[in-house]
């Protein structure tokens, strides 16, 4: 109406809080999914006062005082349908609040206008991810609104011919807001929006909310890696291969010929035995090595005995089930380091425990012991470029370190042994194997510290080139085994 014509308002920058980190419920919002919410602002108008001065002008009169009402409370509610990281669609229900004037005229008059807004509404949403639980989005959408007019006027101002029109009709809306996904199902939001309203008299102008909301999602899945020849994350103990996605790898290293669980070792185990009473359902396989002193066969009998003694002792002293635990000695058959040093041979006597893995493994509360727990990452030749299918996987390492802010991280870095080879380069080159690994383990430190904001002074980068190979290389399968990052995790003490 020509007496509430409003002006565009300046849009205000929105920020919201960051909030504390929730151990294992922290998970970034679904791809894709239904979704419900609602929010809860204010609105601005602005009373075109030149108009309504003009007016009452033109009946003879004089203004002598105004007062306006240009805000309100304003809230919606929605639903719609998110398809995919960076479109939606949403739908709802919003109520702009009431807006007015009152003026006083001479001779002695006043006259009063009010205008009620309330409508529905449907959005195509465009989302910015920011980082896993921050996003910034834009709205573009159409608004069918109803706006109800009320005029009220005493002494020398004549009445309306119709005080109370109303009018519904369509025009655009749009909005701009930040979102923070606390879990994978809950989010808040903060938002702008600007709604176009034609009121009863044939006049049209702008609304501004802005609003702090709740949205809940539900349905949908969460994205699945695609099917690729690289595997999916997953923790590795030695040579061994776990089949699923996040294990825990227990090290523990023996003098010659001795076959009994140290003191300090016990320390160790009981890791082990938090992971496992955590997750009821984890088996483990313990594997005893040794180095290449001695023949096959007793080193064999040797590591057998190992790998038993560590079986026996959880079961009888940490009453983990035995049906739970295999016992394997594989003798001098998987050699982590050369044979020929004496550092060498220290680390080929060991004892791996390859658990069976929990998805959930960012909750894991950990104890005072020292233990590894790892993350594999596999590279194309020559590559220190982080593949897609390893985010997800990043985010849970980035997750855990947070709900644990004393665990440190080593990032180790390994190539095959032809990594040196190509790119002009024709022979194998230790040198070219570390320079590339060292890269891959940077990468790594600078995705976790820049994309989920772990803090560098917790993090080291290490490359090994061609020194630590998990299998012997001559093969495709066997070079790409060798071409990862192992994430050790570091409890302190």
């Amino acid at each position: 109406m020509k007496n509430m014509k409003r002006a565009v308002k300046a849009v205000g920058t929105l920020g919201l809080v960051g909030c504390a980190i929730l151990s294992s419920q922290l998970a970034v919002a679904a791809d894709s999914g239904w979704l419900v919410g609602a929010n809860l602002g204010v609105a601005r108008a602005q009373i075109d006062d030149e108009q309504i001065t003009a007016r009452l002008q033109g009946y003879g009169l004089t203004l002598t005082s105004m007062q306006d009402d240009e805000r309100d409370y304003a809230g919606k509610i929605f639903g719609g349908y998110k398809f995919n990281r960076h479109f939606a669609v949403e739908g709802g229900y919003f109520n702009l609040g009431r807006y007015g004037y009152d003026a006083v005229t001479s001779p002695a008059g006043t006259l009063s206008g009010r205008i009620k807004l309330q409508g529905l509404n449907i959005d195509a949403v465009g989302i910015l991810p920011i980082t896993e639980k921050f996003s910034a989005f834009g709205r573009v959408g159409v608004n069918y609104a109803e706006a109800k007019d009320n005029f009220v006027s005493t002494g020398g101002v004549p009445a309306s011919t119709d005080p109370s029109p109303s009018k519904r009709d369509t025009n655009y809306k749009l909005g701009l807001g930040l979102q923070y996904d606390f879990t994978k199902h809950v989010g808040m939001r903060g938002e702008w929006e600007r709604y176009r309203i034609n009121d009863a008299i044939g006049n049209d102008g702008d609304i501004n909310m802005y609003s702090l909301g709740v949205v809940v999602m539900f349905g949908g899945s969460e994205p699945a890696p695609k099917a690729a020849a690289t595997p999916p994350p997953r923790v590795v103990a030695a040579p061994a291969r776990a089949k699923d996605v996040y294990c825990s790898v227990l090290a523990l290293t023996y003098e010659i010929n001795r076959d009994v669980i140290q003191r300090d070792d016990m320390e160790k185990l009981s890791v082990l035995v938090t992971f496992m009473k955590k997750y009821p359902e984890t088996t483990a396989i313990i594997e005893g090595h040794t180095d290449n002193v001695g023949t096959a066969q007793k080193n064999k009998e040797l590591s057998e005995r190992r790998a038993q003694s560590v079986k026996d002792y959880l079961v009888k002293e940490q009453n983990i089930a035995a049906s739970r635990l295999s016992a394997v000695g594989y003798g001098e058959e998987r050699p982590l380091a050369d044979n020929n040093t004496r550092e060498g041979q220290q680390m080929n006597r060991r004892i791996n425990a390859v658990i069976t893995c929990a998805t959930d493994f960012e909750g894991l509360k950990v104890v005072t012991a020292k233990t590894v727990v790892a993350m594999e990452i596999e590279f194309d030749p020559y590559s220190d470029d982080i593949k897609p299918e390893y985010r997800d996987g990043l985010r849970k390492v980035a997750n855990f370190m947070k709900a644990n802010p004393s665990v440190t991280a080593t990032v180790e870095g390994h190539a095959d042994k032809v990594a040196g080879i190509g790119a002009g380069h024709t022979h194998p080159t230790p040198k070219v194997s570390m320079e590339v690994s060292q890269r891959r383990a940077t990468h790594v430190v600078k995705h976790l510290v820049d994309d989920f904001g772990i803090e560098r002074s917790r993090l080291s980068a290490v490359g090994f080139g061609a020194t630590r190979r998990m299998a012997y290389g001559t093969t495709l399968a066997g070079q790409q085994e060798n071409r990862r990052i192992v994430i050790v995790f570091n409890y302190a003490k």
